[in-house]
């Protein structure tokens, strides 16, 4: 394997010369830098990275940590993420995750020296955050949040969960099922509580036999869904709390033999890309602007990093119904 030392030979200057070139070239001489480049494109020389992030102490990387691909709500932020950073001359190192091996996550991390973090995978009590904090290594947070309040991008989550209950109590369902995941997650309580907060003002009872959390996985979805054909009053509406959750309600319920939107209205909150699609035309919450929460993450999260700005990020985005072809009045 070529070595610096092989260039500086080759190249006929110090070893120190090739390192100035490639950490610091504008402090290098043209006639010499350009003798050091020849001689690393002759040799074909590639430059350890991770000695040369040891001299610069930084890496231009940045570590991202994703839920699961099934939802389309990562696919479309990890996109992104990774072209922004790209653009702004970071590396994005992506790990998808799900919250049963996010320690296993963070330990490899933490163990390889990033730039920063920017992570979509806590819960409200995670014990993590407190060593992000204490690690020195700027974070941010997107869609989902910490119980601190500090270093997140997230829409407005109750607010989305009041939209969409308000807009089928609007449409006179009665019968609405909630699905969703978790409540020590900040999103998912967020949305059930603006549910509830519908039905509150309209006066209108929810059932414990209305509301189902899962894991969100299509096994523990499906389980819902067979548990609501049991129901001896059927659900009219579907209040789903993501648009992933959604469109797989969407299609259970068109395996079975049902019609969207003439038996069942869904509804779903996230206005991924795929609910906009012609085939599926999902009526869901997303937020005003056009700039999604992903990217909105990764630019305030560089910009903590350039500007070594220790400024705590509270970035909360107002939302709006989306409507579309999958709810209509019962």
């Amino acid at each position: 394997m070529v070595s610096s030392k092989d260039v500086a030979k080759y190249a006929g200057v110090s070893q120190t010369t090739v390192s100035r070139v490639l950490n610091t070239p504008h402090l290098v001489k043209g006639p010499t830098y350009k003798k050091v480049m020849a001689a690393i494109d002759d040799l074909n020389y590639i430059p350890d990275g991770n000695a040369r992030s040891l001299v610069q102490k930084k890496t231009d990387t940045i570590a991202l940590v994703s839920g699961p691909l099934y939802n389309p709500f990562f696919v479309d932020t990890t996109t992104s993420i990774v072209n922004y950073a790209n653009k702004n001359g970071f590396k994005i190192n992506v790990h998808f995750s799900n919250d049963e091996n996010l320690s296993e996550t963070y330990n490899s991390i933490f163990e390889n020296k990033v730039d920063g973090i920017i992570l979509s995978s806590i819960l409200l009590e995670d014990p993590i955050f407190d060593k992000l904090e204490k690690s020195g290594i700027p974070f941010i947070t997107y869609n989902r949040k910490h119980k601190s309040n500090k270093n997140f991008v997230e829409m407005d989550n109750e607010q989305a969960g009041f939209l969409a209950a308000d807009y089928l109590l609007s449409l006179k369902h009665e019968t609405i099922c909630w699905v969703g995941g978790p409540l020590e997650i900040s999103t998912f309580k967020g949305r059930y509580n603006g549910f509830l907060k519908a039905f509150q003002k309209k006066a209108v009872a929810v059932k414990q036999e209305q509301v189902f959390i899962t894991d969100t996985s299509k096994d523990e979805l499906y389980q819902a869904f067979l548990k609501m054909e049991k129901l001896p009053e059927k659900p009219t509406a579907i209040h789903a709390a993501t648009d992933a959750i959604a469109i797989q309600m969407m299609d259970f319920y068109i395996s079975a033999g049902y019609r969207v939107p003439e038996d069942i209205s869904i509804i779903g909150i996230d206005n991924v890309e795929m609910s906009q699609h012609a085939s599926i035309s999902l009526t869901t919450v997303g937020i005003s602007s056009p700039i999604g929460l992903g990217q909105l993450a990764i630019e305030n999260l560089i910009k903590m990093i350039q500007e070594k700005n220790k400024a705590c990020i509270q970035i909360t985005e107002s939302v709006r119904i989306f409507e579309r072809k999958t709810s209509v009045e019962k």
